[in-house]
């Protein structure tokens, strides 16, 4: 009898024991399925997040290629603002040496005004000269109004002689007048060809200042990504430098362990911390891996049909008697299960613990 009480009682305990540990371990799954939801979530939020943030990127990509294009349109302009503030700046300079001309003039144009007094002066005596040679040609009684002019008329062969060469004479000023006329047509159509291609050169001109600016802004962006693949180049030669050195510490470490072994001396203790732990690793490894197969054959019972699957805590249905008469077997509660209360909530720490007074009889 004493060795059934015994083992009933070591029975007893090995199964408050597995009770204890199948009710923690449950706790420990709806932690899990918990944190799993949160998990779930937050990857969902995480997913509206990007979403918006993928939006907000799109716009601000939209307004960087219009503000490019701004740019683009505003660099052409400027270009035309300064051909024409040059083409203005060439007219002033002209209008300027126009009035620096125009000054030095000035002196000559003060001569020129007192010759024009004095040419008016003689120009009144000359009519009033005229006058009076007029009016002594006009009086008949006057014998000295008249004066006979000396020479010969020429004769008639002479006359035609003479307006034959004058004829000569016209034709070849006619033809000098059509040589100078045809002349002038062929630099008519010399400089308005000119002025065509000095207009179309004016276009190539600003066609190739847009060229320019195009490719200087290019030339910008390979040096920033020249620049950029430098730095990373930097940053990776720095890296297989450490890298290297990490090697030789490795090396020069492996040669130190193996002098020890060779002289029989024990490893050094940085080596057994790095065992130690990468057994500890090894067994966290292994726990977990047991405990994704307990779960994926639980997923998989649950997933048989009939099969109810809940996420409530599994509550006890049965009892162990521990009376000495009855053997420690479980025994369903029946209809009358004992109450048990509900896990406290995190709103429970806004409350004080109750103090227990101690009952006086």
């Amino acid at each position: 009898m004493d060795e059934m009480k015994e083992k009933k009682k070591q029975q007893l305990l090995d199964l408050d024991r597995l009770t204890n540990i199948i009710s923690r371990i449950e706790e420990e799954i709806v932690q899990l399925r918990k944190k799993y939801e949160r998990a779930i979530q937050q990857k969902n939020e995480s997913g509206l997040l990007l979403k918006s943030r993928e939006e907000e990127v799109c716009i601000l990509y939209e307004k960087i290629n219009m503000q490019e294009m701004l740019c683009r349109n505003g660099d052409i302009e400027m270009q035309a603002m300064d051909e024409k503030i040059s083409f203005l700046k060439m007219k002033v300079a002209e209008k300027k040496r126009q009035i620096e001309f125009l000054f030095k003039a000035l002196p000559t144009k003060k001569a020129l005004d007192a010759d024009l007094v004095v040419l008016q002066i003689q120009y009144s005596q000359c009519k009033d000269r005229i006058k009076q040679m007029e009016a002594i040609l006009a009086d008949p009684t006057n014998e000295s109004r008249k004066r006979d002019l000396g020479g010969t008329d020429p004769s008639p062969p002479e006359l035609r002689k003479k307006i034959e060469q004058i004829e000569v004479e016209l034709v070849q000023k006619e033809e000098r007048l059509l040589e100078m006329d045809f002349l002038y047509d062929h630099v008519s159509r010399l400089t308005a060809r000119i002025r065509t291609t000095a207009g179309s050169r004016q276009q190539d001109t600003l066609l190739l200042a847009t060229r320019i600016s195009e490719l200087q802004k290019k030339i910008k962006d390979r040096t920033q990504k020249m620049m950029a693949l430098v730095a990373e180049l930097s940053m990776k030669q720095a890296l297989a430098i450490k890298l290297q050195q990490e090697m030789r510490d490795k090396e020069q470490f492996l040669m130190t362990v193996s002098a020890r072994i060779d002289q029989g001396l024990p490893p050094p203790k940085e080596t057994e911390i790095e065992w130690l732990k990468i057994l500890r690793n090894e067994k966290v490894y292994k726990e977990a891996a047991e405990a994704r197969a307990r779960q994926a054959a639980e997923e998989e019972q649950a997933a048989v049909p009939g099969c109810v699957h809940t996420t409530a805590e599994q509550r006890p249905t049965a009892y162990i008697p521990n009376d000495e008469y009855s053997l420690p077997l479980p025994r369903p509660y029946g209809a009358l299960a004992p109450f048990k209360p509900s896990e406290a909530g995190s709103n429970m720490r806004h409350f004080r613990k109750p103090i227990v007074k101690p009952i006086e009889i």
